[in-house]
């Protein structure tokens, strides 16, 4: 350190220990990724790339009922306010949310090819277009009214939200998944009007809390105040005090339980369709946040000429590669491991999946569809774990808790935009106030003005 400046850090040398220097950047990145990458947030359900994308597309109004735009303007939108990053990555998590076998409810609305089923990728980002699908618009509703909060963008020229308003409990609609530094997050998509009627469940056996003391509250505004107009009498007026409560002073319990909740949320609502099994097991999944889901495609067995049976699969379990599982069959049946299979054809179209499968005349179809199940991926498993941020912080949430904290970040956003509706209130009527004002003392100075 330089005598002519103390303060001047330049030039000076600290001397470390390396093991408590390489944990605290490690610790600083594994933060970082948890909370800037791979983790949703319990409010609106989205990791930041993809509130990103959709926020971006607001301001570029790309709204539902207007025109689509190039994926390209998109990501390079995003790149360049938002997310300075690769732009692959951008356009895969866009690509995502535009697939009808990824989202249950697809958060945009893409032209072009998108990617498929069978794992073809999807066309480069200039040849799609994209514009936000309609139930983005309430997932955006209210964003321009102060009801979040945000945070400077990364060369601090702009501002973006740290969280989306979100009408509809995102997280367990869309599901997610992510892996960060020692976490990881696998949660499934559900049903929009199941999911709703639980929450109208919690809410209608829970209470809002306002955690305000009487002593704090100490507003002295009145009607004069809010108007601010002089020379107005406002005797007689109604003048009780405006007890306005603040975003942070608003908080919700409920006492419905697990075992209520899953009346009206049997299970998981996956896009690719199929059954999942074992009532059990996903009741415990909602209990604790971890757990096994059985998934099994949708498998028929009918007749078909000459006597032969067939096996028709119609649906898949959620993010098997329908192209992958068939070949699958296919080689179990050439290593003589699935035996009484004739012929194997994929008839998939844009009506949706349908695999057959040719059997002996002597073969037993149910043995040959339980040892499909046993060998290949027509049956397989959801390995659920409920990791999102709660207030920037990782957490393993159970059902009810998800829930709770959706109607707290619900209750806050009604909360700020009420506010912010009254301080526009108050400034319209302010300005009336004023110009009738003025117009009343232009008229008295016409109509009491002499002739000299």
């Amino acid at each position: 350190m330089t005598e002519e400046n103390p303060g001047n850090p330049i030039g000076k040398v600290n001397q470390v220990e390396i093991t408590a220097e390489i944990e605290k950047s490690f610790l600083d990145y594994a933060m970082s990724v948890i909370v800037q990458r791979a983790l949703p947030d319990v409010r609106d359900g989205l990791k930041p790339v993809h509130r990103r994308i959709l926020y971006a597309m607001e301001q570029m109004s790309l709204h539902h009922s207007g025109k689509y735009t190039k994926s390209a303007k998109v990501v390079g939108e995003v790149l360049g306010k938002y997310h300075p990053h690769g732009d692959i990555p951008v356009y895969d998590a866009l690509v995502r949310l535009a697939q009808d076998f990824s989202m249950r409810y697809m958060l945009v609305d893409g032209q072009g090819n998108f990617g498929s089923v069978d794992g073809d990728s999807p066309a480069a980002m200039r040849y799609t277009e994209v514009r936000l699908a309609a139930i983005s618009e309430e997932i955006l509703a209210d964003i321009n009214k102060e009801t979040v909060d945000t945070t400077a963008n990364f060369d601090n020229t702009l501002n973006e939200p740290t969280y989306l308003p979100s009408k509809l409990p995102n997280l367990l609609l869309m599901g997610s998944e992510g892996i960060a530094v020692g976490l990881a997050t696998k949660i499934p998509p559900h049903n929009l009007t199941e999911v709703i009627d639980a929450v109208s469940y919690a809410i209608g056996h829970g209470k809002a809390i306002i955690n305000k003391h009487q002593e704090e509250s100490t507003s002295t505004e009145t009607v004069k105040d809010v108007f601010d107009i002089p020379k107005i009498s406002f005797e007689g007026k109604d003048t009780k005090k405006l007890d306005l409560v603040t975003p942070t002073e608003v908080s919700f319990e409920s006492e419905a339980t697990v075992d209520d909740l899953v009346q009206f949320i049997k299970g998981p609502d996956f896009p690719t369709g199929g059954a999942i099994y074992d009532a059990n097991q996903i009741k415990e999944v909602y209990a604790t946040g971890r757990g096994r889901i059985v998934m099994r495609g949708k498998a028929e067995i009918e007749e078909g000429k000459g006597g032969k049976s067939q096996i028709i699969i119609s649906e898949i379990p959620y993010q098997v590669n329908k192209a992958e599982m068939v070949a699958r069959i296919a080689q179990l049946v050439k290593d003589k491991k699935v035996e009484g299979i004739s012929d194997l054809r994929d008839e998939s179209d844009r009506e949706g999946i349908r695999v057959v499968v040719e059997l002996k005349r002597d073969a037993r179809p149910k043995s040959v569809l339980n040892n499909l199940y046993k060998h290949t991926a027509l049956q397989t498993t959801f390995p659920a774990n409920f990791v999102a941020l709660v207030d920037q912080t990782p957490q393993t949430l159970t059902l009810k808790q998800m829930i709770v904290e959706f109607v707290k970040h619900r209750q806050q956003v009604v909360v700020r935009r009420s506010i912010y509706d009254l301080k526009q209130n108050r400034a319209r009527a302010r300005t009336s106030i004023s110009s009738h004002l003025g117009y009343a003392a232009k008229a008295f100075g016409r109509t009491g003005k002499t002739k000299n």
